[in-house]
């Protein structure tokens, strides 16, 4: 598991995601106790979608032809 100062693996804070959505769909949290999951999942959905922009930089990188 990540510390509070590092960022989590993509498919530790993808996990972490799905099982927030799950929560906020079954409807049982309070309103203050599903706004604190909205936001760790805003959280959550950030670190992922950084993870894949830097795959695709990476990617893109690899794709290039040597000059």
């Amino acid at each position: 598991m990540a510390t509070k100062d590092s960022k989590p693996s993509y498919e530790a804070a993808r996990d972490e995601l799905a099982g927030i959505v799950e929560s906020l769909e079954d409807g049982s949290a309070t309103l203050e106790e599903s706004l604190k999951l909205w936001e760790r999942g805003e959280e959550l959905a950030k670190i992922c979608q950084e993870w894949l922009d830097g795959a695709k930089k990476k990617l893109d990188a690899a794709k290039k032809p040597a000059e």
